[in-house]
């Protein structure tokens, strides 16, 4: 995924491969004369990441049914944290923002971004919530790497709080970033909900028939103004997370696991490559400057993990709940830094936040580089920590 976003940006500003590259993410595909008619960078956000979205939704409902999230008292503390760390970031971004503002214009309201453009502070906070996201993938792939001596309550942890995290977020882009369009799409989105819910419980699955339904669920929620990758979400939370018909393992698990290297392989990087591929005018030291930029990389990189810190603390020092076993409220600060690592769900808020070209490719920008600096911050805290508490353990 990094080296698929990566790629994307340089094919968009490099000379030679810009005019191609955004050609092709340009091109239309789809049922001409259709709402379904899409550029190929819509359909691979809209479209294809709904499949990494189905994973999600089949993750939270095993999660809620048997997992993490099956005990609300246990997992009450990282729950609150994911809280935390979603509600600090949006408000350091927004002080960002303002205080470039002030500095700027003297309290006019304006704000002079990258490019050199004057932009309103409305239409620059209009991102807010770009930072509010944790990539669960990419936070727990930094914690295998650099944290193997760590306890795995330390694991745990991260896993409920990102898991949380992740359905905030759908949450999220579902109340600010839908238009809602005439309620007949809503009951017939409802109708696939409710044959897809009865399809997957049926003892032999008609699978031709399931991806029929998932596919008109996806038509109805984009033609209902609700963002389509949430499809995924909802027929991903209506399927069985427990044993039925005498099988060995949940329904919800298997599916999980044969669609996880699809996803993980094919359907996030092609997205990594689209949503990072946008043409920055000049690309210079300023760009580094710009307040969306600094905004985001300030609210991810020092906001996720305050929130999170402090809402820790306050959980187990003045509400009397506890930690997991074995864990301080200090030892969650290495794993809290890689919170700050936004890419997926943030790279796909910046796309829905600003319509503006611009502040759209400088917010994806400013998750790239914000996402870096957090898994560098966070790699070298969890080597560090892992080494210190190696000899402990052992």
């Amino acid at each position: 995924m990094l080296a698929c976003a990566l790629v994307g940006f340089l094919l968009a500003n490099i000379p030679a491969t810009a005019h191609v590259f955004e050609t092709v993410a340009e091109t239309q595909m789809g049922i001409t004369r259709t709402n379904l008619n899409l550029p190929v960078g819509h359909w691979v956000q809209d479209g294809l990441l709904t499949v990494f979205f189905l994973v999600v939704g089949l993750d939270l409902r095993q999660e809620l049914e048997t997992g993490s999230l099956a005990n609300p008292k246990a997992a009450a503390v990282p729950m609150l944290c994911a809280v935390g760390g979603m509600l600090v970031p949006p408000l350091l971004f927004t002080g960002v923002v303002g205080g470039f503002s002030c500095i700027e214009s003297g309290f006019r309201g304006s704000v002079a971004i990258a490019s050199g453009q004057l932009m309103s502070f409305s239409a620059v906070a209009q991102g807010w919530a770009i930072p509010t996201a944790t990539d669960i993938a990419f936070s727990l792939a930094v914690l295998s790497i650099f944290a193997k001596g760590l306890p795995g309550s330390i694991r745990a942890f991260l896993m409920t709080l990102a898991t949380v995290d992740d359905l905030l977020a759908i949450i999220l882009i579902a109340i600010f970033f839908s238009s809602l369009q005439e309620w007949y799409w809503f009951a017939a989105m409802a109708g696939c909900a409710l044959v897809w819910a009865w399809l997957v419980r049926l003892k032999r699955v008609p699978w031709p028939i399931v991806a029929g339904v998932g596919i008109l669920a996806w038509i109805t929620m984009f033609e209902a103004g609700v963002h389509p990758t949430l499809a995924g979400v909802l027929v991903g939370l209506l399927t069985p997370a427990r044993e039925i018909h005498g099988e060995r393992s949940p329904r919800a698990q298997r599916y999980r696991d044969k669609l996880q290297p699809f996803s993980t392989l094919f359907a996030l990087p092609v997205f990594a490559l689209f949503a990072t591929g946008v043409h920055i005018g000049t690309f210079s030291l300023g760009l580094f400057l710009s307040p969306v930029v600094v905004g985001i990389v300030v609210a991810l990189v020092v906001g996720k993990p305050l929130g999170i810190m402090a809402t820790a603390w306050v959980c187990t020092h003045r509400a009397g709940l506890d930690m997991p076993q074995g864990l301080r409220v200090r030892d969650m600060f290495p794993a809290s830094c890689a919170c700050g690592i936004g890419f997926t769900v943030s790279l796909l808020i910046a796309t829905l936040a600003y319509h503006n070209a611009l502040l759209s490719a400088e917010g994806r920008f400013g998750v790239l580089v914000a996402s870096l600096i957090a898994a560098g911050i966070s790699g070298a805290l969890l080597s560090r920590q892992s080494r210190r508490l190696e000899p402990v353990r052992s």
